[in-house]
Parts: structure tokens; C-alpha cells; sequence
């Protein structure tokens, strides 16, 4: 049930866990405009159909967290997915990526599918209703996801030394703008002082659950810094040729309701 976030008595708490619930948003948006390009190109049509699919879940994902966002506030989910310039997206630039072949997305799937796990069991043990409610609701579609990921990224690996070695390209091309994903901010200190959200460190959580799964398919887990500066709006070209092609109805009309 859609609703307004439970009342934080903290004014600049608030304001932090909103944007905390924004830069998830915005990655699942994000996210699932990025693997809908690939409908129609997949690899196979059961792929073709299974990615437009995870692509239709995440952009849907995306929308009932804005609605969420802007049930107390005076816009709609269309103005506050679409009408913001790039410099107020708060996704990583993990998620912004264009794709660069089948075995650099389903990387990115793989990887970001353990990471988006992590976050929605953190929201769903906040206090944060009824957006927690949906978390829990959300995470049992991911699963669902990851699987996918996983089983396409054994069957690349195990099928010629060629195929090993582009995925592993590609997990090494991927993984700084993935550490990205967990870039922080002022909001993050205010939610974990104030007890909104677990204390705990989720980079070293989502590199015990990436390493296995990479090891497991003879990958090596690569040594790289991070790449960061999407949580803050810093963006690439990458995502404003992306939000020009993702905005153009919208801004056709922007007073239509599509």
C-alpha cells in the first residue's frame, strides 16, 4: 500500500532517509531502462524475454518507491522520475553504464543484483513503514534476478577459455563503478547515528556474497579502488545521452499523464 513515510521526528534525518530512498529509486530506473535496450538483441528469445522482463520489474520497482516519495509532497512519480536535470539523480554510475556486449550486462546484473539484496533487507528491517513493507515485498522478485544472472554467467564461463575470458573482462571493467555503489554521504552518517538503519558495513557483506559466486566459476575477484561520485550527481555523458532518450515523450507534454 502506497503511503507517506512514517514521521521522523528529526527534520534532517528525514530529509536523509529520502534521499537514501531516492538513490535507490533512481538505480532501479535507472537500471531497468539499461537492460530494456537489450529487448529484441538478447542472445536467445527465452533471454530476450527473461531480461525485458527483469527490466519491466526494476522500472516498476523504481515507481512505487517514488510513489512513496512524493505521497506528502506536491508531484507525481512521472515529474520526480522524469522532469529532474541529470545533476539531481542519485544512482551510481554503475547503473548508468551503457552496455558493452551481453557478458558486460549480465556482470552487471550479477553484481548488482547482491548488492540491491543487501539494501532491501535493510530497508525492510527499518522502522520506515510502509516502505519497508515493500521492500520485503520486492526482495522476493530479485531473487529471481540474481538467478538469472548467476546461471548465464556459470554457462559463459564454462562454455571455452574465450568465454572466460570476456566475463572476466568485464567483472574487471565493472567492479570500480560497482564499489561505487557504495559511496557515502551526510545522509548515510545521520541514518546509522540515529539507529534508522543497521550499523554494519556493507561493502565487506556484499563481497563475502560476490566471491563466491565468482570463485565458483573460476573468476578472479578483482583489486581496484572505487569509482564514485553518482550518489552526489556527478554523472557521465553516458547518462545524459540516456535521460535525453528516456525523457523525449515526457517532454513532448510534460502535463500529459502517460
Amino acid at each position: 500500500m502506497t503511503g507517506p513515510l512514517e514521521a521522523i521526528a528529526d527534520p534532517d534525518v528525514h530529509a536523509a532517509f529520502r534521499e537514501w530512498l531516492l538513490r535507490a529509486a533512481d538505480d532501479e530506473l535507472v537500471i531497468g531502462h539499461r537492460h530494456s535496450e537489450w529487448t529484441g538483441f538478447g542472445p536467445d528469445i527465452e533471454s530476450d524475454v527473461a531480461l525485458s522482463s527483469i527490466a519491466q520489474d526494476e522500472i516498476g520497482h523504481a515507481r512505487a518507491m517514488y510513489a512513496h516519495l512524493v505521497a506528502d509532497a506536491d508531484r507525481d512519480t512521472d515529474h520526480l522520475a522524469f522532469s529532474r536535470p541529470a545533476s539531481e539523480y542519485r544512482h551510481g554510475i554503475f547503473v548508468e553504464r551503457e552496455n558493452a556486449g551481453w557478458e558486460w550486462s549480465i556482470a552487471r546484473l550479477a553484481l548488482y543484483e547482491r548488492y540491491d539484496a543487501l539494501r532491501l533487507r535493510a530497508l525492510g528491517a527499518s522502522n520506515q513503514e510502509p516502505v519497508a513493507g515493500l521492500a520485503r515485498a520486492l526482495l522476493r522478485e530479485e531473487r529471481y534476478h540474481a538467478l538469472f544472472a548467476d546461471t548465464w554467467l556459470v554457462r559463459m564461463c564454462g562454455g571455452s577459455p574465450e568465454g572466460h575470458a570476456r566475463v572476466q573482462a568485464a567483472i574487471d571493467a565493472a567492479w570500480p563503478d560497482a564499489l561505487g555503489l557504495f559511496e557515502r554521504t551526510d545522509a548515510d552518517e545521520r541514518l546509522l547515528t540515529s539507529g534508522v538503519l543497521p550499523a554494519g558495513d556493507p561493502r565487506k557483506s556484499w563481497e563475502a556474497a560476490v566471491r563466491p559466486l565468482l570463485e565458483s566459476c573460476g573468476l578472479t575477484v578483482p583489486s581496484a579502488s572505487a569509482r564514485e561520485g553518482g550518489r552526489r550527481g556527478t554523472h557521465t555523458p553516458e547518462f545524459e545521452r540516456l535521460l535525453a532518450q528516456m525523457t523525449e515523450v515526457r517532454r513532448s507534454d510534460p502535463e500529459a499523464r502517460w
